[in-house]
């Protein structure tokens, strides 16, 4: 059953109409609805156009939550062969928000990282809806030195709220262990590549993707805060996290013009929920030209390009 969205509800009863009438066709020998559910079928077609042409950031927000939207699990058992996940910090725990290994992309040894927020009620729990902890970032820094020791490139997967706040990860050092990461991401001689799958929320999200390419799915969001934290900082009023989503220039497109973001993956029509396969193709697009991009370089010129385009952010971009 299709998850529709807020602002999906009128593409929903189309879509729905459309299926009753097939189902009463099948229940019901010699009706004959074909015409009228085609007819359904190309207004919701266009309606889906009609919604997707120029969503709102808030709208964004929406569609970078999406419950069926593929997480990193899913771009790992499609883009990753031989994966062999590494398990805990070997400090205090294993955290299941963070999911890292050794895998191949496209018969390359790499590292590949990333938040898994889960796909149900028991995944999101164990998961912890894909906030990390500080143990977390730890197991990060760990296969990235790991990354650093034996030439494997990193790649990262985003899709996080932001770090979580409780008080057993605040107990255990959590800003520490976020700064910890971000630096490790700045220090090591290897291709860092980050992509953007679903919400790149707060310093969470920058701890993994401080890298020499950062690329975000077409609908993604990449902010310092939610727009619901925000509007309740600046307005005292949750509601108000469509103004703050504005405010915050947190799409892929503004994020591109402000050289934040690489490069811009785009998504099937109607999200990635609506065709997985196409997205996640997408996205294996988007790694082999970024990885062919730094495969060759030096450490020392991989270190000095990424250390420059975080120099760099702010001059770009001042006037868009």
């Amino acid at each position: 059953m299709t998850h529709y969205l807020d602002f999906e509800k009128p593409l929903a009863e189309i879509e729905g109409k459309a299926e009753e009438l097939r189902t009463l066709a099948r229940k019901s020998e010699g009706m004959d609805v074909e015409a009228e559910a085609s007819a359904l079928d190309k207004k919701a077609d266009q309606m889906l156009v009609d919604l997707y042409k120029s969503l709102t950031p808030w709208r964004k927000c929406q569609v970078a939550r999406h419950p069926e939207r593929p997480h990193c699990i899913d771009y790992i058992n499609a883009l990753f062969t031989e994966f062999t996940p590494l398990a805990g910090d070997r400090n205090f725990a294993d955290d299941h928000a963070v999911m890292g290994g050794l895998a191949r992309f496209n018969d390359q040894p790499v590292i590949v990282i990333g938040h898994e927020k889960g796909n149900d009620t028991k995944s999101r729990i164990e998961r912890n809806f894909g906030m990390a902890r500080p143990e977390g970032y730890r197991k990060a820094i760990r296969l990235m030195d790991m990354a650093d020791k034996f030439g494997l490139p990193v790649v990262t997967l985003v899709d996080t709220p932001g770090a979580y706040p409780g008080k057993g990860a605040e107990e255990r050092g959590q800003s520490e262990a976020i700064a910890r990461s971000t630096e490790k991401c700045l220090q090591i001689g290897v291709p860092v590549i980050s992509v953007i799958i679903g919400e790149g929320g707060s310093g969470g999200a920058v701890a993994f993707a401080t890298a020499n390419r950062v690329a975000m799915l077409e609908h993604s969001v990449y902010s310092v805060i939610s727009p619901e934290g925000c509007a309740s900082i600046l307005w005292k009023d949750a509601e108000k996290m469509r103004e703050a989503a504005e405010a915050l220039r947190l799409t892929a497109q503004d994020l591109n013009k402000l050289a934040v973001c690489d490069e811009i993956i785009p998504e099937p029509l109607g999200g990635a929920h609506r065709d997985q396969a196409a997205a996640i193709n997408a996205v294996r697009a988007a790694l082999t030209k970024m990885l062919a991009d730094l495969n060759g370089k030096s450490g020392s010129d991989l270190v000095k390009d990424r250390r420059q385009k975080f120099l760099d952010l702010g001059k770009q971009g001042l006037s868009a």
